[in-house]
């Protein structure tokens, strides 16, 4: 494959560390994938485009992809996660993680027991958890930080399943290619995976495809939306009232950019009720901005993120309205 110029460049200003990353691949021959919990399309499509091209290019070796699945995604688009016996992790591997900034947020907490650990993101980190660790975070997606490692490793090759995997990444990170860090490398990017064959529109509508039954769901989040007096549109759902729509809270969640392109809307936030644990019970918070950094904001409240794309949480619905508050404040 013929790179672009862009690509060609980056990798030689990263080369360093690109090369110790192909180093350890080739150093290991059990090595781990690891991603953050609650998985969205740039953490399984970086996860399983590297599980892909590992098995096309080095079948020799043994390799593995661990998380908790998502409840629309797997095994519609993505491959029920693996489950590995405690016993694997007793022998040397690599470990390398996609797209965590935190390392409290990594789905699988096994990855600590790795001989080596690598890690590409473009989070902000709060504790690094690799000696070597590949990192920008003006990148719009983990996936195309990761497709460039791989398109510069010489004597490989980007097989169309792989680059499907890389491409629903970019994508969904990048708001199909809207949000603010989208560059021309990244459309590069996107160009040497769509030049594999893969097929983009059939991409699209497994990844965007809705029911009848969102429909529902969306005229409730319309009928019950609330607007702050600086443009802070957001929505609550409670667990009953999740259960009332018949969806899970992933799936309120998904609804937040209903509000993305409403004039007078600065901000825009889902709020979904968290019951699936007594101790960290709260109300998780998925937040948007147009413009305005809230990823403070979010850090503030529990939570962090990008610039204009950031989670939060409140522990109870008495927090909510000094959290809304603060988003505010940015717009005033």
């Amino acid at each position: 494959m013929k790179l672009d110029p862009l690509i060609k460049a980056y990798a030689l200003e990263h080369k360093k560390e690109f090369s110790l990353f192909k180093q350890a691949i080739k150093r290991y021959d059990r090595i781990a994938i690891f991603r953050h919990i609650r998985p969205d399309f740039d953490a399984m499509g970086t996860q399983m485009g590297l599980y892909t091209f590992i098995r096309d290019n080095f079948p020799e070796k043994e390799v593995h992809f661990l998380g908790d699945n998502h409840v629309n995604y797997t095994p519609r688009i993505f491959p029920e996660t693996e489950r590995l016996n405690e016993s694997w992790f007793k022998e040397p591997f690599l470990a390398i993680v996609c797209d965590v900034g935190d390392h409290e947020r990594i789905a699988d907490p096994r990855y600590r027991y790795a001989s080596y650990i690598c890690k590409v993101d473009h989070h902000p980190f709060i504790k690094e958890i690799a000696k070597h660790p590949i990192l920008d975070i003006n990148k719009p997606a983990a996936a195309e930080l990761m497709c460039d490692i791989l398109l510069s490793w010489e004597g490989t090759t980007l097989s169309k399943e792989a680059a499907r995997y890389f491409y629903i990444g970019i994508v969904g990170d990048s708001g199909r290619f809207q949000y603010r860090n989208t560059s021309g490398h990244t459309f590069a990017v996107a160009k040497a995976l769509i030049d594999t064959g893969i097929d983009i529109n059939s991409i699209y509508l497994e990844m965007y495809e809705r029911s009848l039954e969102d429909l529902k769901s969306e005229a409730y989040i319309l009928s019950n939306f609330h607007v702050s007096p600086h443009g802070v549109a957001y929505y609550i759902l409670s667990d009953e009232t999740l259960h009332e729509l018949g969806i899970t809270r992933e799936e309120g969640k998904d609804n937040v950019n209903l509000f993305s392109n409403i004039a007078g809307v600065n901000a825009w936030c889902s709020v979904t009720e968290d019951k699936s644990s007594v101790k960290d019970y709260c109300w998780r918070l998925s937040i948007r901005s147009k413009a305005k950094d809230i990823s403070k904001v979010a850090n503030k409240w529990r939570g962090g993120g990008h610039a204009l794309a950031s989670g939060a949480k409140v522990k109870s619905l008495d927090e909510l309205p000094l959290l809304i508050a603060d988003l505010d404040a940015l717009f005033a």
